[in-house]
């Protein structure tokens, strides 16, 4: 086991990533000398050169800084298991006897004295995680938190706290979550996904009841109603659980519903960002705040104040003439929550929607479920799948995705002629959804549409 507080010197294969470059900021933060690996230059790695953190974009082992020439008690290395097997950098540290740890491992040491609070599920985990996260630092309850997104609220993915508690958000991607041992537990879903790393569905199942079992003893589990396993805490968003949403309106655009758990009712809570599915990720973090026994004003007051986590749901130009909202949806039953919060929000609007599939074997797993949802459309402009850690697959393409989707108005499209189309169109309610590198759209298609 690594002893983080005798940790000098750290080195992050795929530093680019976000949950890795929520690490390398947390030990920056602890006064460690970081560097780092990543394939692309992002924002998100000119921001941590900004930071004072060394990040390189070539796989030269000459490039590694000398202190990694042999392993040390204060010198730790880790990687993303994203990055591919014969990446030079990674062999290096291997062949120098290096043991090389996952993002997952650290975290579990990092975690391991403290008072966690992870939170798991295929999808609603980031917005779910950072909400808490935020809840626990307005109410002044404090944590210190690991998110899988940039919180808006804090411009970061990393936040510091001086209490020993920890929010995590729990990836099930490569049965990472079972490196953690949660005091609160919470799952807010488990649709099939990553089955390039499960084979099927029950696996993955297997792996959620696996993490719950690592809750430790007098902790809870919060488990949203309807998954194929339960907890000690059921939370829906309508429907009757341990605790769930009442009288859900949408009033100037906002949401405002009740939160009711056995005799208690807390009443017209105001949501500060959109989305059906948010209320019922309010749903959980409230469930936690109260176990903290957090101030219902003070919770009150944090959720209307919350600002989301980028990439979700996220305004990016809200006028008269036009809605651009952005989303990081790359799952059908994400896609589905997003678009039917959207028809709810604005029923009277032409929904555009820019879609780039993330992944050749999702998209050919869940080819039909994309077909069906992608539908929801008034017009889609389907781009070229993300292949990420992927080579292509024979016969998965986008057009055949295309010709699956019930939809008149579609068309296969380059990121260049999203840019034209957006120019000559103005369209008035425009979406980007995807996983991949479809966010460099974001900033150009803002300049556009404010112009």
């Amino acid at each position: 086991m690594v002893n983080i507080d005798q940790i000098k010197l750290v080195y992050l294969i795929g530093i680019g990533g976000i949950g890795m470059s929520g690490l390398a900021r947390y030990f920056h933060h602890l006064g460690c000398k970081v560097w780092g690996y990543d394939r692309t230059e992002t924002d998100l790695t000119k921001t941590l050169v900004s930071e004072g953190i060394d990040v390189i974009y070539e796989d030269e082992v000459q490039k590694i800084p000398a202190v990694f020439g042999q392993p040390s008690d204060e010198s730790l290395v880790i990687f993303t298991p994203a990055v591919p097997k014969d990446l030079k950098i990674k062999n290096y540290f291997l062949d120098k006897g290096f043991e090389i740890y996952k993002r997952s491992q650290i975290l579990g040491f990092i975690s391991a004295n403290r008072f966690t609070i992870g939170v798991a599920g295929t999808h609603g985990k980031t917005t779910t995680s950072t909400m808490i996260a935020h809840i626990l630092k307005d109410s002044g309850y404090d944590c210190s938190a690991f998110l899988g997104g940039i919180s808006s609220n804090y411009n970061t993915n990393v936040l510091y706290g001086d209490n020993n508690v920890v929010v995590v958000e729990a990836d099930e991607y490569d049965r990472s979550f079972l490196t953690l041992h949660p005091n609160i537990a919470v799952v807010t879903s488990a649709d099939a996904d990553h089955l390039d790393i499960y084979g099927d569905k029950s696996h993955l199942i297997e792996s959620f009841e696996l993490y719950l079992a690592r809750v430790v003893a007098g902790g809870h589990r919060i488990v949203k109603k309807g998954l194929p396993f339960s907890g000690d805490i059921s939370y829906a968003r309508e429907e009757k659980a341990d605790a769930h949403a009442e009288n859900i309106e949408v009033i100037d655009g906002e949401f405002h519903f009740d939160y009711v758990k056995g005799d208690l009712r807390i009443a017209n809570i105001k949501l500060g960002i959109a989305g059906l599915h948010n209320i019922e990720n309010a749903v959980a973090a409230i469930t936690v705040a109260l176990l903290l026994e957090i101030d219902i004003d003070k919770i009150v007051a944090a959720l209307a104040s919350f600002r989301g986590a980028k990439r979700r749901f996220e305004y990016i130009v809200r006028n008269e003439k036009c809605i651009y909202i952005d989303d990081y949806a790359h799952h059908p039953e994400e896609l589905r929550a997003f678009l039917s919060s959207l028809r709810k929000l604005y029923p009277n609007k032409k929904l555009s929607v820019v879609f780039q599939p993330h992944l050749f074997s999702r998209t050919r797993d869940f080819v039909d479920g994309f077909a069906e949802v992608l539908a929801m459309a008034d017009e889609l402009l389907l781009m070229e799948i993300y292949p990420a850690r992927e080579l292509p697959i024979e016969g998965v393409t986008s057009s055949w995705l295309l010709d699956k989707v019930q939809l008149e108005d579609k068309r296969l499209v380059s990121p260049e002629a999203v840019l034209e189309y957006v120019k000559n169109e103005q369209p008035e309610l425009l979406v980007t959804v995807g996983a991949g590198d479809i966010d460099r759209l974001v900033k150009p298609l803002k300049e556009i549409l404010e112009k």
